[in-house]
């Protein structure tokens, strides 16, 4: 996973004037999480909190919020736990796989992410969610669509600038799809130093394929989100237009294994 530092600190130098607030993407990432457990402050942390903008949304909603960040976009996250006290966010740089961290957390999240690394990575990652989530505790992870994502093998998308927005980068997206090992390769690259090509590679998760990942970490699969909404995973779905075609991630409710938790499908 040597890639993953340089990724998200380029990326996030192209998009943190754009992004680095807190805008509604964050505050609906808040509603979510007050749907699925529970409006009462909690201690909350998050994995690769990015900019800081989802971590902040929650300090401001009442929760006591850690952030994790490894690349340089932690740089804007600093400035958020810097306006809102060290009391209601604190942000570390580091490895999420690595980091020490006191306590246990009422929930962890990890937004848009999930799958860097091989299905041995994930595992462990899910383990150390299973040992910081406090007796009772949610997790909400959002995980990559393989299906989404293989049909969106060969594209070739074109960003343009869009200066008055914060968009300052003219940018190239190719995607490629491995069909044996469910993982997107996402390459980018800036229009005007197209020789500099950075990809990212997504490991990619079927909720069946999820159940069976997280089989001895101590979490089960209390229920998905396809957008907002709940899917029964133990019924039939042949053509959900959702998860076929509509959401190329879907957010996974993840409970303590030796517990009954909440279900997103309830």
């Amino acid at each position: 996973m040597d890639w993953v530092e340089d990724f998200y600190s380029r990326t996030g130098a192209w998009w943190a004037e754009a992004e680095s607030g807190v805008g509604e993407r964050d505050r609906g990432r808040v509603e979510r999480l007050h749907r699925l457990r529970g409006a009462a402050p909690g201690r909350v942390l998050e994995l690769g909190c990015g900019y800081g903008g989802t971590a902040a949304a929650l300090a401001e909603a009442g929760h006591r919020v850690v952030g994790v960040e490894l690349s340089g976009r932690a740089e804007q996250a600093f400035e958020h736990a810097e306006r809102l006290g060290p009391d209601r966010l604190r942000i570390v740089r580091g490895d999420f796989y690595e980091v020490d961290l006191d306590g246990r957390f009422d929930a962890v999240v990890y937004w848009n992410g999930f799958g860097i690394g091989s299905d041995a990575d994930q595992r462990r990652l899910l383990r150390r969610v299973a040992d910081w989530l406090a007796p009772g505790g949610t997790a909400l992870v959002d995980v990559f669509n393989p299906l989404v994502w293989a049909g969106w093998n060969g594209d070739l998308d074109h960003l343009e600038a869009r200066p008055e927005d914060g968009y300052r980068h003219e940018l190239r997206q190719r995607v490629v799809y491995d069909p044996v090992a469910n993982v997107a390769h996402d390459t980018w690259w800036d229009t005007a130093d197209p020789d500099r090509k950075i990809t990212q590679r997504l490991r990619c998760y079927s909720p069946a394929d999820l159940r069976l990942l997280l089989e001895g970490t101590g979490l089960r699969l209390g229920g998905i989100l396809a957008g907002d909404e709940a899917i029964d995973i133990d019924a039939e779905h042949g053509g959900h237009a959702a998860l076929l075609s509509g959401h190329h991630e879907y957010l996974a409710v993840l409970t303590p294994s030796t517990e009954d938790g909440p279900s997103a499908a309830s």
